[in-house]
């Protein structure tokens, strides 16, 4: 059994980490710098960065932002956000991102998912696909979660994965910020579905969420922001839990206490 990755994420707006409530009410949370270097000595397995406001404001991801948070960490680094052409994804590798995000981007021209791949690897490549519940399916949001796609969330993580795409960022959007737990049911609809690694996002509020979308979600990995940031917990403390009742996880870096 593969070990299960924990990862952080930064919603970036104008040079600022910010955290809200299924994508509104956005408040600051930190600097990424800062926090970046924190997750890096706390273990994190891997950093997303996200500029949540790029595509509405209609301009690239924040490559200074990106080279400043690259500088700090010695892991894996996923940027998303405005990102909308092979020139935009070379700007952001170029800055010290080793795996770009695309959301709006790929729903509006999937074939960019494949040219990357092509010219990066699969593994560089991060489709995210932001999913709110509709009945009894999922469907797909685009522009920050702004508008809907006409997607069926299960079809677009297929479709995203026969591109080439190498990851799946799957956030639910009711679930985001609420703490409430990850949405197990949409986790498990995808990673069934897709042959990639699915990256479980929105949701996260104790170890047993976590411990609940690795097991009943079926995740590759799971991502957090305001539990991390606000210190509701340490990433050594949930790796440690999560080990103890059976779930593989990478090195856990030492705390203070041990």
């Amino acid at each position: 059994m593969l070990s299960r990755r924990i990862i952080a994420c930064l919603d970036v707006r104008d040079g600022a980490v910010v955290k809200g409530v299924r994508f509104e009410s956005l408040a600051r949370a930190g600097d990424p710098a800062e926090l970046a270097r924190r997750y890096n000595a706390e273990g994190i397995d891997e950093l997303v960065v996200l500029d949540v406001t790029a595509t509405l404001e209609s301009r690239r991801a924040l490559v200074d932002t990106v080279r400043t948070v690259a500088a700090e960490l010695f892991i894996p680094l996923a940027v998303g956000g405005g990102i909308k052409t092979e020139e935009d994804a070379a700007a952001i590798i170029d800055a010290g991102a080793d795996k770009v995000g695309l959301n709006t981007a790929a729903l509006a021209n999937p074939s960019l998912i494949t040219t990357l791949a092509r010219r990066y690897g699969s593994q560089a490549v991060v489709v995210a696909i932001d999913a709110k519940r509709e009945g009894d399916a999922f469907r797909v949001y685009a522009r920050g979660g702004s508008s809907a796609a006409g997607r069926n969330t299960v079809d677009w993580a297929r479709e995203a994965s026969e591109r080439g795409a190498g990851e799946i960022l799957l956030t639910s959007m009711d679930r985001d910020g609420t703490r409430s737990g990850f949405d197990c049911e949409l986790t498990a609809a995808v990673s069934e579905a897709v042959p990639i690694p699915v990256i479980a996002s929105g949701g996260a509020g104790s170890f047993d969420h976590f411990h609940d979308v690795f097991t009943r979600g079926r995740a590759d990995a799971a991502l957090a922001a305001s539990i991390f940031h606000y210190g509701t917990h340490a990433v050594a403390n949930l790796k440690r839990w999560l080990a103890s009742r059976g779930i593989p996880v990478r090195a856990i870096a030492p705390t203070a206490d041990s």
